[in-house]
């Protein structure tokens, strides 16, 4: 009998410096891989034509994340291109920055798209509220990291 236990596991990382560069808030947060997200990876693995994920946004909305999520709650401008991909053996890294003026606001929630509007989340995150001003820049890394333990 085989069992195995593959999980997935969201970590995000926010840095948000002011515009001399200075860090006003850094924070480490898991997030949920939604179910969107599960049936998106395992479109890929069949070689369907998904679109890889290309997009991070911000967003206000503060509701509880939910695997039947398909969107953020209330986002902040629109979705930012993602400035960077990389994968090893287990991990893939997502990388985007949100410069001056940019996801403005009271941030509290944080996903990843394969597109710059409609497409497919493949996670969400929601967490107590970093303010960014408009001058502020807001550096976001997430990283999914598959395991069978």
């Amino acid at each position: 009998m085989i069992n195995d236990k593959l999980k997935l596991r969201g970590d995000v990382a926010l840095v948000l410096k002011d515009k001399d560069g200075n860090v006003k808030d850094s924070r480490e947060i898991h997030n949920l891989v939604v179910s969107a997200g599960l049936t998106f990876i395992c479109s890929r693995m069949a070689g369907t034509s998904a679109g890889v994920m290309s997009h991070m946004a911000l967003g206000s909305g503060t509701t509880a994340v939910s695997a039947s999520q398909t969107d953020l709650v209330s986002i902040l401008g629109s979705r930012e291109a993602l400035d960077s991909t990389s994968a090893s053996s287990n991990t893939i890294t997502y990388v985007s920055s949100f410069e001056a003026g940019e996801g403005t606001g009271a941030v509290t929630e944080a996903g990843v798209f394969n597109a710059a509007s409609s497409g497919t989340m493949l996670c969400r995150t929601v967490f107590p509220a970093v303010n960014k001003q408009a001058d502020d820049t807001m550096s976001v890394t997430w990283t999914i990291t598959l395991s069978a333990s």
